[in-house]
């Protein structure tokens, strides 16, 4: 069973209809009792960094996603849950969970393309991401794979070895992060169509561990 953490985020809806078309079972609750006995974790969510930390702190789930992490269960963010997972976020200016070193900064106004086109914001749409390395949750992944962005701020890691891949709005920026048995991602992959669906599946299928 996978878990689906429930902390008054949006989008959590689209992540279990995504498993239920993959056939996995899944439960969205915001119950830590009913998590502890799930196989995995998936922390999702769209919206604003201090009140999803509010949330979580109300509910003392902050102190289990920290546990669960530590613990060796396999946990994957997606887009706010990837944000907050670092210590501290510029949303807001959010004390965040410290999971994984660095923090969350926000898109630069007035950002342009190789065109000199002005870029905005937030960055909403397709884009390919550059891998660094392998990973079992990335694998069978088409080279020409594009996954969906919505965010205004992006994951900034104090150690770039935790940044599986890359992609580029206006700078290079880290859209995915592991870390032993967490993965963290800032695109959607249940909004990616079928390269999306493939991270899902890997994951329900990853036993926790990292290939580096």
């Amino acid at each position: 069973m996978i878990g689906i953490v429930d902390y008054k985020a949006g989008n959590l809806t689209s992540v279990a209809r995504a498993l239920h078309y993959l056939g996995v079972p899944c439960e969205v609750t915001d119950d830590p009792e009913m998590l502890d006995a799930c196989d995995r974790i998936i922390f999702p969510g769209v919206g604003a960094a201090g009140e999803a930390m509010i949330n979580l702190r109300n509910k003392g789930m902050d102190r289990r996603l920290r546990e669960w992490v530590a613990s060796g269960k396999p946990t994957l963010g997606i887009c706010l849950g990837t944000q907050v997972i670092f210590d501290r976020s510029e949303e807001n200016d959010a004390a965040c969970l410290g999971i994984v070193p660095g923090s969350v900064r926000r898109f630069p106004e007035n950002m342009k393309d190789q065109e000199g086109r002005f870029l905005k914001i937030p960055h909403m749409g397709w884009n390919q991401v550059a891998f660094s390395r392998p990973h079992p949750v990335f694998t069978g992944l088409p080279a020409e794979a594009e996954f969906y962005f919505v965010h205004s701020y992006y994951p900034n890691p104090t150690d770039s070895g935790y940044a599986l891949a890359w992609t580029d709005y206006g700078l290079r920026f880290c859209a995915v992060i592991a870390r032993r048995n967490l993965v963290a991602v800032q695109f959607h992959p249940e909004k990616s169509g079928i390269p999306g669906l493939q991270i899902l599946a890997n994951f329900c299928r990853w036993g926790g561990q990292d290939a580096q």
